[in-house]
């Protein structure tokens, strides 16, 4: 990723235990260092990569997991689920979180088993697909073939030619 976009990494120190303690579980490891490197913010104008981003919290991974969890979880909804036919994760259970977005209006999140930490399968879906897409690959794998892999569709963007660059968030250092 960093010799994709010319990126100059930032060195971001994050409190990775604390977050984990909250959510329950590891994040991925890759996850972690793509953070770390880049913060959160927007590749090539057009993908969103969320991460732990302590100023308004646009790029904010954690604060939007705990509203999505909140509205998943709020009676007066029902049973309905913005992430249906899954749930958005919860401590100790199984559901999805969010790490990623497009201005397409893709998503892409990680299910996320408490009862199997470190496995990560990515579900993606799109307004294109109507339904989710699971792909079994590591979350740096993942965004970069979204980037720069014009035939993985229907999320791969290099086919549009937007360049491979990265705009760190508002909370970047």
């Amino acid at each position: 990723m960093i010799e994709l976009t010319g990126w100059e990494p930032l060195g971001i120190s994050v409190d990775w235990a604390a977050i984990e303690r909250e959510l329950g579980v590891p994040l991925p490891t890759d996850y972690k260092e793509l953070y770390e490197v880049f913060g959160g913010g927007v590749f090539s104008d057009s993908v969103y990569f969320l991460g732990r981003d302590e100023g308004p919290g646009a790029f904010d991974f954690l604060r939007q997991w705990r509203v999505g969890l909140s509205v998943d979880r709020d009676s007066k909804f029902g049973d309905v689920s913005a992430v249906a036919p899954y749930a958005v994760y919860a401590p100790g259970g199984k559901g999805l979180v969010e790490w990623g977005s497009t201005e397409w209006a893709d998503e892409y999140f990680w299910l996320i088993d408490a009862e199997r930490p470190g496995n990560y399968p990515i579900l993606a879906r799109s307004n294109d697909v109507g339904g989710w897409v699971r792909y079994d690959m590591s979350t740096a794998e993942f965004l970069c073939r979204v980037l720069a892999d014009a035939d993985f569709q229907p999320f791969g963007i290099a086919q549009y030619n937007l360049g491979m660059m990265f705009e760190p968030g508002s909370g970047a250092p």
